[in-house]
């Protein structure tokens, strides 16, 4: 039995659309990094920011799609 097999179906529903707005607000913090802001060290940070949510999400959605029962 995978971690998710104990949780309610709604919960799981919930932490799936946590990921996709994570892998959304990567997306948006890409773009504005890359070409709104000039300043080096805030593209760093923005960038460092996108990426964790990028991961964090697509990490998840795995952890969902790998280990929920069907």
């Amino acid at each position: 039995m995978g971690p998710l097999a104990h949780m309610p179906a709604l919960d799981v529903m919930w932490v799936s659309f946590y990921c996709i707005g994570f892998l959304l607000a990567s997306i948006l913090l890409i773009y504005l990094s890359r070409n709104k802001i000039k300043n080096g060290f805030v593209r760093v940070i923005i960038n460092l920011i996108a990426y964790i949510l990028f991961g964090l999400g697509s990490f998840l959605m795995v952890l969902i799609v790998a280990t929920w029962p069907a």
